[in-house]
């Protein structure tokens, strides 16, 4: 199959299953991903431009969030799409094993699967969820499932098991210090790491000026 066509036709379902979603993980979202993964790939080698793009339009398609924390849900989807559209086999299963691991899913988790296209994918997906975007994403699910800004008598939970960061109630602001602050650190590419840098930056002032108005 064609590779633009079978781009086209991925964007134009993701944007159909999105059309009800919540806004931090909208088609907005995944779009956001997807240029993301595009200027990561730009500046690599040696990788398979396709992969890359259909992981990054696919990885959040049936999200574990939003089905009762079911972690196949997602890669079956996007398997049984691609297989409905006639894709290789083996390219199939490389998209549907980044989408397996591409998330966060607490500090302790461990990929069972790697390639440069997985780094690229999970990088521009990472991206998005720091910076000013990613402030905004935090409170929007936060307040989707009813969180509280901010107590300071719930302190932040740094060494969550992957169950407790699934089922996590935290207070919005805790997220930053469970999870936003430490994709820096963990961005497989150099230009990932490069474009971090700013949006972590940004995210630390932002954290001085709500404590600061927090004691006024």
């Amino acid at each position: 199959m064609d590779s633009s066509l079978i781009i086209d036709k991925t964007i134009k379902y993701v944007q159909q299953s999105f059309q009800n979603a919540e806004g931090g993980h909208d088609w907005w979202h995944t779009h956001r991903v997807y240029v993301n993964a595009k200027k990561i790939a730009d500046s690599e080698i040696d990788i398979d431009f396709e992969i890359v793009l259909l992981a990054a339009l696919l990885h959040d398609i049936a999200d574990s969030k939003f089905h009762n924390g079911d972690e196949e849900i997602g890669p079956e989807t996007a398997r049984k799409f691609l297989a409905s559209e006639g894709f290789d086999n083996q390219k199939l299963e490389h998209v549907v094993s980044i989408i397996k691991n591409i998330s966060f899913k607490g500090g302790n988790s461990k990929r069972t699967f790697n390639s440069k296209e997985l780094d690229i994918v999970q990088d521009a997906d990472r991206l998005d969820a720091i910076g000013a975007i990613g402030i905004a994403r935090v409170f929007n699910f936060g307040g989707f499932k009813g969180n509280e800004i901010y107590n300071p008598e719930i302190k932040p939970n740094l060494e969550m098991t992957k169950e407790e960061y699934k089922k996590g109630r935290q207070p919005s602001i805790n997220h930053f210090y469970e999870k936003l602050l430490l994709l820096k650190d963990l961005m497989n590419t150099k230009t990932g790491r490069q474009m971090a840098q700013e949006r972590h930056e940004f995210m630390l002032k932002y954290l001085e000026q709500f404590y600061r108005e927090v004691v006024e």
